[in-house]
């Protein structure tokens, strides 16, 4: 049932943001085959990637229509609506909101008219120059004397209106394959985009390549995902990865791939950690053996005197079957989870953060009674999951609760995607490991090292982002006031002005200016 403001989906903790995966997209070249309906199953498969809203734009080769909506995909699409949109090209997007509140305004994709017909597009990541970015969309031509409007508060749609709004020399507007080479090189940030006009399908990402994305093959067309795992669901087969600072455009012509910038890598590494699903490969390397890796590797850093080893569901499961293999404690199931109860990582509100935890997450009493465990979890952000999970197994009957992270401490906002908050939200800053476990009433707690974790992705450290553990960001940063999700809101939602022609001028973001800052 839709609520009072019409969204699809309840949340179990409203009201708070909290840290969430990056966005998941899809793009898809394929005449003659129901582009929407692979676009809606790599969706589907791309779902953990983001789940406030979700949309489809197709081009049958004359216009452009898109179809988006607040909710899961599975909320927001149905045969009817599937059936509607017919074509040739499809791109699709799953979000969560890095830049820009969580309303319709701001799902994806973002669509725009140009001189030569339209544009949509989808992003997954988050810029770091979306003043800067917001200045250059104030500065476009005008259109019968008024200034570009945003219509969304979103970074997505500044790339949308640049990409349609740029001109020659001498006025001429240019195609959006003509203005990608320009406009590109002016984003800063983590980007993977999708995006079409009526006869293109186009990829392009960044040249750090923070946010993966991917090339894949079907029989009678091309298909473009933030995962490989989105491209099994389809049947399309892997070819490679888009390049950073690669874009591809792909039409009736064929496959053409052009360089924007150089590349400079630096993947994110808690895609191998938390957020990518474990069928994906990432740069060669498979996110499910890695994260193995990272469970027997922990095994031998911080070890334990355990009877049983058990798993927070299901994002820690395999750092705990590589923990168990490596210890030699025999690995067991000792929580159930329900599966219809969104990710608490993902969750936002602190009251009913804990109670969420409690509606997912139920204990094996029978198994764990008596027994001394590890629980092995993949990451620890505020500690509110761990928190009331120690406490449920105890009251269970568990002898012992030894805490066990295939990640190391959390110390540092993201700004490339994932929304951890700032750095007062996050319990390992300015805490001690000990000071932690306390806190978390567990008996012990240990966390791997950063070169642990490293060594278990198989990729070169500094060809990874690791700036949530370590500060060192890829790239400069603006001044912390430039920085925030609400960066771009209107007067009703943060901060801002307009000028006499309505454009919005930029005040600082709420929960920006002091993101680094803060202790």
């Amino acid at each position: 049932m839709p609520r009072g403001d019409g969204r699809l989906s309840h949340d179990l903790l409203p009201g708070e943001k909290g840290p969430q995966d990056a966005c998941g997209v899809f793009g898809v070249w394929a005449p003659g085959e129901e582009v929407a309906k692979l676009t809606y199953f790599g969706l589907y498969a791309l779902q953990h990637r983001g789940q406030e809203s979700a949309g489809i734009a197709v081009s049958n080769g004359s216009q452009i229509l898109v179809f988006k909506d607040m909710g899961l995909v599975s909320q927001v699409f149905d045969e009817t609506s599937l059936g509607s949109l017919t074509g040739h090209i499809a791109v699709g997007h799953a979000r969560y909101s890095t830049t820009g509140a969580s309303v319709w305004e701001n799902a994806q994709p973002t669509f725009r008219a140009t001189a030569h017909g339209s544009i949509a597009l989808g992003h997954n990541g988050n810029l770091v120059n979306t003043a800067e970015m917001a200045e250059l969309v104030a500065a476009l031509p005008r259109d019968g004397g008024r200034a570009t409007q945003v219509a969304a508060t979103n970074d997505t749609d500044l790339v949308t209106a640049l990409l349609a709004g740029q001109v020659d020399e001498d006025g001429k507007p240019l195609t959006v394959e003509q203005a990608a080479p320009l406009v590109l090189p002016k984003v800063k940030g983590a980007f993977s985009l999708v995006f079409m006009d009526e006869h293109t399908l186009y990829a392009a990402r960044d040249p750090q390549g923070i946010r993966p994305l991917v090339l894949g093959r079907l029989e009678r067309g091309w298909v473009v995902a933030s995962e490989t795992a989105a491209l099994d669901i389809v049947g399309a087969s892997f070819i490679r990865e888009i390049e950073p600072g690669e874009m591809v455009a792909i039409d009736e012509n064929g496959l053409r791939a052009t360089n924007f910038a150089e590349a400079r890598p630096k993947g994110c590494v808690f895609e191998y950690v938390y957020l990518a699903r474990p069928d994906t490969d990432i740069a060669g390397r498979n996110v499910y053996l890695s994260r193995v890796e990272m469970g027997r590797r922990l095994a031998k850093e911080a070890p334990a005197d355990a009877d049983l080893v058990i798993a927070t569901p299901e994002s820690g499961t395999p750092a705990a079957v590589g923990y168990a293999e490596a210890s030699g404690i025999p690995y067991g199931s000792g929580l159930v989870k329900n599966s219809y109860v969104g990710r608490t990582f993902i969750q936002p509100s602190q009251t009913i953060r804990q109670l969420g935890i409690r509606l997912k997450l139920n204990p094996l009493k029978e198994v764990i009674r008596g027994k001394r465990l590890v629980v092995v979890d993949d990451s620890i952000v505020r500690g509110n999951t761990q928190r009331a999970l120690v406490r449920m197994l105890r009251e269970a009957g568990a002898a012992e609760v030894h805490i066990r992270i295939s990640s190391p401490p959390i110390k540092w906002p993201c700004f490339f995607g994932i929304d951890f908050a700032t750095r007062a939200e996050l319990i390992a800053n300015g805490l001690s490991v000990e000071e932690i476990g306390k806190s978390l009433g567990a008996d012990s707690l240990a966390y791997i090292s950063t070169d642990g974790m490293i060594e278990a992705t198989t990729i070169a450290k500094p060809n990874l982002c690791r700036a949530c553990f370590d500060g060192e960001y890829p790239m400069e940063l603006p001044d912390p006031e430039l920085l925030g999700k609400h960066l771009l809101e209107t007067e009703t939602q943060a901060p801002s002005s307009a000028d006499a022609d309505g454009v919005t001028t930029l005040t600082a973001g709420v929960g920006g200016a002091d993101a680094l800052r803060r202790p």
